[in-house]
């Protein structure tokens, strides 16, 4: 029986096209700015998102916390949705290395500028950390790949600037969002200072998220990204990866929303399970279990044993996240398995 792992796009396996495409990379040393693979991307990713300059790091975390020493200084505030990635995914890394605090408004995920402008903290007050950046994350991981209306990230960072608050777009599934909504990836990234973008998440990549803003930002990004340990050498290896990626699997990652669409039907179907059939429009479920008595870890022990792997987000919630590595074909048999699990468990 082959296992269907649904618990992150992260585990994808590079495809064969990927693989050759990394044998054959010219490189360089990055830390001189010599790799000619990871500058090709930085350039590439630049233009995508409509930015001055682009950097290339590990990780999405390193991405995340690299923005924050880049907007704040130890003490200030940062408003954040709900269950953001930087709150509740970073093992409480920003607190350790930019020293800052969050402030959380709006619901599942989404908030408008009202609701940034009610939490926002003035500059210089006796008492209150100043607020001096707000972070959007677009798809919402843990809001179940929500897309972040448009017109709200515009009217809140519009209204940051008129409070000399930065704003930041983790945008690791970013490119979900365009290719759900039709916009372009460069409209959804214009009205912020500094975007993220994954490539190790729904495109496959093994490893790398990219930053891009104006070069007075990204300049800074570069030494803070030495001080975390992510400074590479002749990273080209991975960079043309990415390069792989944008070329190839953007728009497959529709196929991606339409197999997480299989599997959000059929648990829509099923007594005990609570899903958002509106929001299912990209690649991450998140459904909880409403029959008492259920339980989200149990539920996700009995898949696993049939072949299928989930995450339980909390005792009653799980996730599933589908990817390039599941075809639709496994997908209906995960929300067959899932099913069958949950009314075992009843």
């Amino acid at each position: 029986m082959d296992r269907i792992d649904l618990r992150s796009d992260t585990v994808t396996l590079p495809s064969p096209g990927m693989r050759e495409a990394m044998a054959r990379a010219p490189v360089g040393d990055d830390q001189y700015g010599e790799d000619p693979s990871v500058n090709l991307l930085q350039e590439r990713v630049a233009e995508l998102l409509g930015k001055e300059a682009a950097l290339f790091l590990p990780s999405g975390t390193m991405a995340n916390q690299v923005a924050l020493k880049v907007f704040t200084r130890p003490g200030d505030d940062v408003v954040v949705g709900q269950e953001s990635h930087a709150v509740f995914h970073e093992s409480g890394a920003s607190g350790a290395n930019a020293g800052v605090q969050f402030t959380e408004v709006g619901r599942g995920g989404l908030f408008t500028a009202e609701d940034f402008q009610a939490a926002c903290k003035p500059r210089g007050h006796i008492i209150y950390p100043p607020t001096t950046l707000v972070e959007v994350e677009n798809t919402h991981n843990r809001g179940g790949g929500l897309i972040f209306p448009q017109g709200d990230a515009e009217a809140i960072c519009a209204a940051a600037r008129k409070a000399n608050v930065a704003t930041y777009l983790d945008g690791a599934r970013l490119l979900n969002a365009a290719v759900a909504t039709g916009m372009s990836a460069k409209a959804l990234a214009q009205p912020f200072d500094m975007v993220a973008l994954a490539l190790s998440k729904g495109l496959g990549c093994p490893i790398g998220t990219m930053l891009a803003g104006a070069k007075k930002f990204v300049e800074p990004a570069v030494r803070y990204r030495r001080m975390f340990g992510g400074a590479l050498r002749q990273s080209g290896v991975v960079a043309a990866a990415g390069l792989y990626a944008l070329e190839h699997n953007i728009a497959r990652l529709a196929q991606d929303h339409a197999n997480a669409r299989i599997i959000a039907e059929k648990l829509a179907g099923c007594p005990g399970v609570s899903i958002d059939l509106d929001a299912a429009r990209t690649n991450i479920l998140v459904f909880e279990l409403t029959t008492p008595g259920l339980d989200a870890p149990k539920v996700v022990e009995r898949c696993k044993a049939q072949g299928v792997l989930l995450l339980a987000f909390t005792p009653r919630k799980l996730r599933a996240v589908t990817h390039l590595d599941v075809d639709a074909a496994a997908c209906r048999r995960a929300a067959e398995v899932i099913v069958s699990a949950i009314s075992a468990a009843a």
